[in-house]
């Protein structure tokens, strides 16, 4: 297994573990967006897959990544290592055992919270005000009696009755179009419909209809459509009945 050939799929970068490596030596890829932990588990998921221990490949894949963590170290503070390149050898040691003892005792800290955690941990808390605890009693504020004794008069009142005129619909009266129709017939022969009722209102060409359709069962006009949505033709039906019994005459 060739650790150099490992195929990485990152968020900061997609490719072989050689090409990560140089990227980062060029600083043309900012190792700080490099997760580390992420290349350690695709490497044991391709040792996974290989059903195998290659301790040679082992050996330098702990080899990268430990450089990579230094340099990812560093790299989160550069300042601070500036600064220690800048002191002298005795300064240097000075700062080195402050920095261990007070690692060691951040450790011994830790460890006390530690035993204190496996102490504690199986503890549970009440969560909410004691039971011993006083009730609050609520304050009310100063009430006027005349202003509630107004509220209730106020709910005592019927509500005002609400009007539906807005919404009663008119139809005028079938007779009225009836009498337009034959008014219209007596003077020509034939009409359209659209033409005629086109200035009304919806509800007034409905009403419109409805007196043509009872023209129509009363056999006093014809109707005609061509076809569907086409002109409505209205004509006597006496004009029809005179000009068949020419044609028969004839």
């Amino acid at each position: 297994m060739i650790v150099r050939e490992l195929e990485l799929d990152l968020d900061a970068f997609e490719g072989p573990f050689d090409l990560l490596l140089t990227l980062v030596l060029k600083d043309e890829l900012d190792l700080a967006e490099v997760d580390v932990a992420a290349i350690v588990l695709a490497f044991i998921e391709r040792l996974a897959e290989r059903e195998e221990l290659d301790l040679e490949a082992c050996g330098e894949f702990l080899v990268l990544v430990s450089a990579l963590l230094e340099l990812k170290a560093r790299g989160l503070f550069p300042e601070e290592a500036a600064e220690l390149a800048e002191l002298e050898p005795e300064a240097a040691a000075e700062e080195l055992a402050r920095r261990l003892a007070e690692y060691r005792r951040m450790k011994e800290a830790a460890a006390w919270l530690r035993e204190r955690l496996d102490a504690e941990g199986d503890r549970f808390f009440r969560m909410g005000p004691a039971p011993l605890a006083p009730k609050a009693e609520p304050q009310l504020a100063p009430q006027d009696p005349a202003k509630l004794a107004a509220a209730l008069r106020l709910l005592a009142t019927p509500p005002p009755e609400v009007s539906l005129a807005h919404m009663a619909l008119r139809f005028p009266p079938v007779t009225q179009f009836l009498e337009r129709f034959r008014s219209v017939l007596r003077r020509r022969s034939r009409f359209d419909f659209d033409q005629e009722v086109g200035e009304l209102s919806r509800i007034e060409q409905a009403v419109a209809f409805l007196a043509l359709l009872e023209l129509r069962r009363a056999g006093e006009v014809a109707i005609e459509q061509a076809a569907p949505f086409a002109p409505i033709r209205i004509s006597r039906t006496d004009i029809e009945r005179e000009d068949s019994w020419t044609l028969r005459s004839a």
